[in-house]
């Protein structure tokens, strides 16, 4: 953040404390249908079962089973299942077969590539993916730094030039990019920072994505999400840490069911909660453990630890 001058950080605390990222047009993402008395929306990132190997219509009955009514996808599964003869139209069927709602799908399109032919090859993809994913009914989809977590820091103007772009092929597909902070990434690994360019774009439908994880390894501090406004969050990963082990140290396989581990997940969730629509909470985590056991069990066992934590 060196980079920038005082008058840009002020220009974004500005935008955040009132608790909107502003636009003068643009289409709004899809909302979130309200829950009667509830303040979240529980969803189940496939991430979570996704080392038992079962396939994209397994994955779902599985979350279905589970008593979620809202998943995360990745895009690779969704993929290989119509590699192996599915069609969108069928998975669109199936999902509504069974009560769930896609809320966004997880791909690693590398948009933020410095090398112009990546790049391009890139948006073309994320392109493709939008496309495919509106018709299932997702809309929206992750935006990670995929590509850009070693090398040198970007400059933020330059990465908010390249989420405008992005942003505008979500206007055309109705299908959202989420800017999402990776922790251990070069680029993007803080809340300051995503926040950042989603307010210095200017636009209504720039959301960011944030992770339990992801704060604690790129050492953002849990109180910098007060100045997150409601608008800028649809979805929020969740998930938990064990105790001893640095944020230098820590990885992806050390997440935990809620609760199980020292995060402040209370706290967060008090913070990110909004007054006026439910926000996703989506379990993420890349456990071996829990790989290794039934799926359905993983499952229920995270919605059940989540709602422990939310409550």
């Amino acid at each position: 953040m060196s980079n920038l001058n005082r008058r840009q950080v002020l220009k974004a605390i500005g935008l955040t404390a009132g608790a909107a990222v502003l636009s003068e047009t643009g289409a709004v993402a899809a909302p979130i249908a309200p829950k009667a008395g509830s303040g979240f929306v529980y969803s189940l990132n496939m991430s979570t079962i996704r080392g038992h190997n079962l396939g994209f219509v397994k994955e779902l009955e599985v979350a279905a089973k589970a008593g979620f009514t809202s998943v995360e996808i990745w895009i690779d599964t969704l993929q290989t299942y119509l590699q192996s003869g599915g069609s969108l139209t069928e998975a669109k069927k199936i999902i509504k077969g069974l009560g769930l709602k896609v809320e966004d799908a997880i791909g690693f399109a590398p948009w933020l590539a410095d090398d112009e032919t990546i790049r391009k090859k890139a948006l073309e993809q994320l392109q493709r993916e939008m496309e495919m994913l509106a018709q299932i009914g997702c809309y929206r989809i992750a935006a990670p730094p995929a590509g850009v977590t070693k090398g040198p820091v970007l400059d933020l103007d330059v990465v908010t030039e390249r989420y405008l772009t992005i942003l505008k092929m979500g206007e055309q597909t109705g299908v959202m990019p989420q800017l999402e902070m990776w922790g251990g990434s070069q680029n993007l690994k803080h809340i300051s920072q995503v926040l950042y360019v989603a307010t210095q774009c200017g636009k209504a439908n720039a959301r960011i994505l944030l992770d339990v994880f992801h704060i604690f390894k790129g050492q953002s501090a849990v109180e910098s999400l007060n100045y997150v406004g409601h608008r800028a969050l649809d979805i929020f990963h969740v998930n938990d840490y064990p105790a001893g082990i640095s944020p230098e140290l820590i990885s992806e396989p050390d997440r935990i069911y809620c609760g199980d581990g020292i995060a402040p997940i209370k706290q967060i969730l008090q913070i990110v909660k909004n007054p006026e629509r439910p926000l996703v909470i989506s379990f993420e985590v890349f456990n071996k453990s829990y790989y290794a056991q039934d799926a359905l069990t993983v499952a229920k066992t995270a919605l059940k630890k989540m709602k422990e934590v939310a409550s």
